[in-house]
């Protein structure tokens, strides 16, 4: 019968990027951030939490739902640190998640509609389209292809 030896509770950071797949500046960066956090040991080594690799994981999937660091660093605030979250406590999160989720796919949308528009007429120029810019008007409402990032644009004229 053969016993594996025990876990430690503390992983050393290259057991840690090992363990979540991230790199060891990525994970310093975090623990900068305050997305994560570490214990020194007497030499000064950093020593992290088993329950790090649950957070980590949820950095992760908030970065796929296109949450930023921030965002990420907000929800984590709001989740106990040292053991996995209640139901409670991880749909209070979740529905921020929904929200954004809703909101990623307007915007996907409207992307989708504005291109389709633009590819439409022709012309390709979001900077001179005649349809949906006629004479540069999109430049007064700011940097960047206004109309995909959302700005309304003029009824369209027929050419």
């Amino acid at each position: 019968m053969s016993h594996s030896a025990p876990r430690p509770d503390r992983l050393a950071i290259g057991e840690l990027a090992e363990r979540s797949g991230l790199a060891t500046s990525a994970l310093r960066y975090y623990e900068e951030l305050g997305l994560i956090r570490s214990e020194r040991t007497a030499g000064g080594q950093r020593r992290y939490a088993r329950v790090t690799l649950r957070r980590l994981a949820f950095v992760r999937a908030a970065q796929r739902v296109g949450l930023s660091l921030e965002e990420a660093g907000a929800a984590l605030a709001r989740l106990p640190e040292d053991r996995a979250p209640s139901a409670s406590e991880w749909n209070a999160v979740a529905r921020t998640w929904t929200r954004r989720i809703d909101e990623q796919i307007a915007g996907l949308e409207r992307l989708k509609a504005n291109l389709t528009g633009c590819i439409g007429c022709g012309c390709l120029s979001l900077r001179k389209c005649s349809l949906y810019n006629p004479d540069d008007a999109a430049a007064e409402k700011g940097p960047g292809a206004r109309y995909l990032l959302g700005d309304e644009s003029a009824t369209p004229r027929r050419p």
